[in-house]
């Protein structure tokens, strides 16, 4: 093969491989299209926004996060509202299936928390042609396990995660 022969096919192979690249990161994005997709990223998971006040010192507490045949486990902070998850396969079943919370107290044998509830995955769009299937719930003294997150709560989760970017303590009550 001469050098001009090999020029010639190296021009003739660039542009097909750059056609097939823009194809391969167009699929992998989720977008049809090979503009460039602005959705927002989503994660199957379990989440529960845990309200303390009513428990006491929580201080080296455990929990388990369980669904759906998957369980997370880890200390709790000491904080007013703390927010657990549980990372989900990305092809999770949706339909209802429970969802275990526990909390045990440092060195006690028993949970102070044992509750469950039956729950459908909520779809959640990625903005781009995809998502992923997941559900927000919270737990309170008085409400137990719920997917009704009282507006009490959220709010009070929103001025906790923003008392830590700044130099103000945590607004939200922990007993």
């Amino acid at each position: 093969m001469t050098e001009r022969q090999a020029i010639e096919e190296t021009s003739a192979t660039g542009p097909r491989a750059l056609v097939g690249v823009a194809v391969l990161l167009a699929v992998a994005s989720g977008c049809s299209s090979t503009e460039g997709c602005a959705g927002v990223g989503t994660v199957s998971s379990v989440g529960v926004l845990f309200v303390h006040k009513g428990y006491g010192d929580l201080g080296g507490a455990s929990f388990e996060l369980c669904a759906r045949g998957r369980c997370a486990k880890g200390e709790l902070r000491q904080e007013g509202i703390s927010d657990v998850s549980l990372p989900l396969p990305h092809d999770v079943d949706p339909d209802s299936g429970p969802i275990r919370f526990r909390v045990t107290r440092k060195g006690a044998p028993r949970p102070v928390i044992d509750a469950s509830v039956d729950v459908k995955l909520t779809f959640r769009s990625d903005g781009c042609g995809g998502g992923d299937y997941g559900r927000g719930l919270a737990f309170t003294q008085d409400g137990g396990l719920t997917t009704k997150i009282p507006k009490a709560v959220s709010e009070a989760w929103g001025k906790q995660v923003g008392s830590r970017a700044t130099s103000q303590p945590d607004p939200s009550p922990s007993s």
